[in-house]
């Protein structure tokens, strides 16, 4: 049922969505031409890329720890790291979209949340290596193939914590002057979302940017994404059906825009 309804609202997605040409919002048209259709190739991609194909191979295994709404594609506890990197990691094409994102915001503080083998959160750290990357993991298996890698790379200002998101972020976030940039990917569930959403606005500013993954994953997901941009505090959001981005400009009419990608 879930491929079926997921599939469904992509096509529609598909049919609604715009393109640059379709867009009215000076900001947004200019994120669309200089960002998100960006696709010309950068050479700090490959390095990760070559990484992601070690990956692939990679037959390991590591016991998962779930402390989110779990994978619909299989909940073995055990998975080989190929499996994980297959199944789990963005695409190349998305985490090349959240290193240009980068580049475009120059967030001065950057929190994740989901870093799984560590792949995007590398994408991340690699579009400014003097930015703290903070990136948070459920499982500790997982997590500790992800050090490998950000050790394997050589990026040294990735902080990596470990831990159950919901006892760990309020602590986080505390400790935050202000958030610039923040990736929600984990714990797929719609109380969960809006938890961490509502958590970090007491600390976002006009040039914040909250990023949420998967925001079709289930009918929950769907509901936090619309209660998300319903929220006043909320100017643009951008929905490009595998990510939703997240404003809070001043001065520009509230809008929703969903984008072809």
């Amino acid at each position: 049922m879930f491929n079926i309804s997921f599939a469904l609202d992509y096509i529609a997605h598909r049919i609604n969505a715009k393109t640059r040409h379709g867009v009215h919002s000076p900001f947004v048209y200019k994120l669309i031409d200089e960002v998100i259709y960006d696709f010309k190739d950068k050479p700090e991609y490959k390095s990760i890329e070559e990484l992601r194909k070690n990956l692939l191979q990679d037959h390991r295994n590591v016991t998962i720890t779930d402390l989110g709404a779990g994978s619909h594609l299989n909940n073995q506890k055990v998975k080989a790291v190929k499996e994980l990197a297959k199944n789990a990691l963005k695409s190349p094409r998305l985490a090349k979209l959240l290193f240009r994102l980068v580049q475009y915001t120059k967030p001065k503080t950057l929190i994740e949340l989901g870093t799984c083998l560590g792949v995007t959160t590398a994408y991340l750290a690699k579009a400014d290596e003097n930015l703290q990357v903070i990136t948070m993991e459920g499982c500790p298996q997982t997590a500790a193939v992800a050090q490998e890698n950000f050790d394997k790379l050589g990026l040294e200002r990735i902080k990596l914590e470990v831990g159950n998101f919901d006892e760990r972020l309020p602590v986080l976030l505390q400790s935050q002057q202000q958030l610039d940039f923040v990736f929600v990917d984990g714990n797929h569930r719609k109380d969960a979302t809006l938890n961490y959403f509502n958590w970090c606005l007491p600390k976002v500013h006009e040039n914040s940017l909250l990023i949420f993954d998967d925001i079709y994953w289930s009918q929950g997901m769907k509901e936090a994404w619309a209660e998300i941009k319903a929220h006043p505090q909320v100017s643009v959001t951008v929905d490009l059906f595998w990510i939703g981005l997240v404003f809070f400009k001043k001065g520009i009419a509230k809008e929703d825009f969903k984008i072809k990608f």
